[in-house]
């Protein structure tokens, strides 16, 4: 008996040895190779790929073409599942791989136009230009990868198939990366409910140019169906946002300080794009050099040519501009036809198309899409909305030239100012500002898009009645009446989303975020106490103040005063009374402020708007704007509670309302011990994968989470929506990059994870608490900098495609 329990057990054991390797090798197979020699086809010319400590792959080629294979084919090694959710997110193939959960998102982008565009784009495009050249051989390496290479790990849980990358692909995720940017989806529906049905009484704390013409027009005798459509599609809309299967941009900020005001001399160029986190990061960094071309880029998915660029003689950093190029238009239905709306004195046809969804384990999908003379119609994105009165989408991303990768392969070697400003000329959507520098002295700053005109009287916060003519747009606007600045007399530019003075005086609608977090940066930038250098922008990055919280709570102290007894709660109103804002993870007042405004918010919005349109108007940006005005107007229709209809209810009754909830609700969440609601502790944050979003998988695919400084709409903006704790914060600094043009070899960045998304690689997440610690990591751009930072190198070498086979 011993001996065959023996025996078993030694069975077992081997049986468990041989899975131990089996899953040994099966791990080992999936991570990048960063050294020794691989083939590759199409190259002229060996190229050298030389790695840092971080991962970070140092190219050199003898041409362009194997500059970008090369970049394609080590960009795949470590984001070939981020290329590949990217892709399906943007040209509406989800529900394929992932079922019919995901058909709604599927349903919205198709509906949106993007795929239909990039196909179109690309049917059209000069095939002979240097940029899609970089397209080309870029998506070259990127297929050759995947084609000589285990999938991974994710592709085999999912059981996703492999697949050729196109341009068609690039394009379609360009277009979802500018419908990120589109903050109308949610803010023009329920701006418009607001205004049609509560009043103009109600618009005023908004700050919006009311416009009464609109109120008895088509937007306010639309069907409750449309109303419900429009919902939805915003609701989809942030649900896809919030995903995190490709992340979205958020806001931004970025400075350039002119020698004048440094202490090297030369300009300082800094710049931390707010996009939302995830694992693995968005960006990919990569150091590219050829005969006549050097950049430290950082780059997105299926995108060759890098967003966020610097080299030894110049550099740029992004923000968003925030301008309006959405409009939603209701259209007038012919009675006698529902697929004829009016235009221009005239019933017109509306054009019609069908695409077909596949969905993983149940019948596929087929849509039937209509597009006016103003753009898709986006109300069509559910059947039960069909016949209804259509909303169409006039997005500039759609109705522009746009030649968007022209626009970045020439911001890639921009090293003029009359370069840069060429450059940035081409960016017609989304609306983008450039913050550019260079080591000659030069600084400037361009809002770019293409901005269009809108017929004289035409709010477009609102929707529009396409009936009246609201909807047209009788042109653009040229690129040099946009607001910009090039090498201004105080000797710095600087962006933070915030609206900015005309240049020509034609005013830009937008999206524009409150200007407290710019008004903190030029405090800091405008110091004449000392001169700016590296450092003192590192700080900036870091900072994390602003004279928020004194709108808000200025006018409500005394109030809240008036009813707040107990002595415990009047010690923390004290505490926030005296709070110099500073949002520290040690500090309980940040925590009290953020749950006391989402308070405020819902005890005064939430009864006239009702469940759907506050949670749009939470994730809006015209709120945070709203709140401090709405707390300075006692009379304001908003504090009365109707839901009372034999009281109205005064700002006291609803503050005390909102302190009570504000309270009850910390103790709830984060107990009574008040140390537990300091804000590292209800404000954190966790890079989440895709599959991290099904347990137990996010223990082994997410990275956190980790308390977070920081907040809402302060520089080092780790942020999140308004709404009650704990707050899991959702985007923020997706780098962060500073460069003194006196020696930019020596210039820092950082990165939110790791350069790597293969899980068990050593650079998937070997950053994430130096980045939460607000740490930076050198940029080696240098010859001798790269050769004594290198730990491996990896040689592609060409080989003849017929006798590679």
């Amino acid at each position: 008996m011993k001996r065959i329990i023996k025996r078993t057990a030694a069975g077992l054991l081997v049986l468990l040895l041989a899975a131990a390797a089996a899953l040994a090798w099966y791990l080992v197979s999936k991570q990048p190779q960063r050294s020794g020699n691989l083939p590759m086809t199409g190259l002229q010319a060996p190229v050298t790929v030389r790695y840092d400590a971080r991962g970070v792959p140092h190219i050199e080629a003898g041409n362009e073409d194997d500059l970008y294979r090369a970049l394609g084919y080590v960009h795949a090694q470590d984001r070939l599942f981020q290329m590949e959710v990217a892709r399906r997110l943007a040209r509406g193939e989800l529900a394929e791989v992932l079922g019919p959960d995901l058909v709604d998102v599927d349903r919205l982008f198709r509906t949106l136009g993007i795929r239909a565009h990039a196909d179109a784009y690309v049917e059209t495009i000069d095939k002979t230009t240097p940029a899609y050249r970089a397209v080309i051989a870029y998506l070259d390496g990127i297929n050759q990868y995947q084609a000589s290479h285990p999938a991974p790990i994710e592709f085999d849980i999912l059981g996703i198939p492999k697949r050729p990358f196109t341009p068609q692909d690039t394009m379609s995720v360009a277009g979802y990366l500018a419908y990120s940017f589109a903050a109308a989806f949610k803010t023009e529906p329920v701006m418009t409910h607001i205004r049609d049905k509560l009043g103009a009484s109600y618009l005023t704390v908004f700050d919006l140019e009311f416009q009464p013409q609109g109120v008895d027009t088509a937007t306010a005798a639309m069907p409750d169906a449309s109303w419900q459509a429009l919902n939805r599609i915003a609701a989809l809309s942030q649900q896809a946002l919030d995903s995190g299967l490709v992340p979205p941009f958020q806001g931004s900020n970025a400075w350039a300080i002119a020698g004048s005001r440094t202490a090297s001399g030369k300009p300082v160029l800094a710049g931390d794009p707010h996009i939302g986190f995830s694992a693995p990061a968005v960006w990919y960094e990569a150091h590219l050099k050829s005969p006549g071309m050097e950049l430290y880029g950082h780059f997105q998915v299926l995108n060759p040519l890098a967003l966020l660029g610097h080299n030894l003689r110049f550099g740029w950093s992004l923000t968003m501009f925030q301008n309006d190029d959405i409009d939603l238009a209701v259209e007038k239905v012919n009675p006698d036809n529902p697929n004829q709306v009016w235009h221009q004195g005239k019933w017109v046809d509306l054009q019609q198309r069908s695409e077909t969804i596949a969905v993983k384990g149940a019948p596929s999908v087929t849509l039937q899409l209509r597009h006016s003379p103003h753009g898709p119609i986006i109300t069509d994105a559910y059947r039960d909305n069909y016949g209804t009165a259509p909303v169409a989408m006039w997005w500039a991303f759609l109705e522009t030239e746009n030649p968007i990768l022209e626009a970045f392969y020439e911001l890639n070697r921009a090293d003029t100012l009359d370069k840069a400003r060429q450059a940035a000329s081409k960016i017609h959507a989304p609306g983008l500002n450039v913050v550019w520098a260079n080591a000659d002295g030069d600084i400037a700053w361009w809002a770019a898009a293409k901005v269009p005109m809108r017929p004289d009287g035409v709010n477009p916060t609102f929707l529009l009645n396409a009936a009246s003519g609201e909807a047209e747009k009788p042109g653009f606007h040229p690129f040099a009446d946009n607001p910009h600045e090039e090498n201004p007399p105080r000797g710095y530019v600087v962006s933070a989303n915030n609206q900015p003075r005309p240049t020509q005086g034609v005013q830009v609608p937008g999206y524009y975020q409150p200007a407290d977090r710019v008004q903190r940066l030029v405090a800091l930038i405008g110091d004449d106490s000392r001169k700016s250098d590296m450092a003192q922008s590192q700080a900036m990055q870091r900072d994390v103040r602003n004279g928020y919280h004194q709108r808000l709570l200025a006018p409500l102290l005394p109030v809240l005063r008036g009813f707040v007894t107990d002595p415990v709660e009047r010690q923390l109103l004290q505490q926030l009374a005296r709070w110099d804002g500073s949002y520290t993870v040690d500090r309980i007042e940040p925590s009290v402020f953020a749950q006391l405004r989402y308070e405020i918010a819902r005890a005064a919005m939430r009864d006239e708007l009702g469940p759907e349109q506050f949670t749009n108007l939470l994730g809006s940006r015209p709120l945070d704007d709203a709140l401090p005005r709405l707390a300075a107007d006692a009379t304001s229709p908003w504090w009365d509670d109707k839901r009372t209809p034999d009281k109205v209810e005064s700002r006291a009754d609803t503050l005390q309302l909102a302190w009570r909830a504000t309270i009850d609700h910390l103790h709830t969440t984060m107990g009574t011990d008040m140390t537990r609601w300091s804000w590292g502790h209800t404000h954190t944050l966790t890079h989440n994968h895709p599959l991290g979003q099904q347990k137990p998988l996010d223990k082994l695919f997410s990275v956190g989470p980790f308390p977070a400084p920081g907040g809402r709409e302060l520089p080092n903006a780790l942020g999140t929506s308004i709404g009650p704790a704990p707050w899991a914060v959702s985007y923020g600094p997706s780098t962060r990059r500073v460069i003194d043009f006196a020696d930019a070899g020596q210039s820092l960045g950082i990165n939110p994870v790791g350069q790597s998304g293969v899980l068990f690689d050593r650079h998937y997440r070997d950053q994430a608490q130096a980045f939460i610690d607000g740490d930076y990591m050198h940029q080696w751009l240098t010859d001798a900098d790269v050769a004594a930072n290198t730990r491996s190198v990896l040689t592609l070498a060409p080989v003849d495609a017929k006798t590679s086979r």
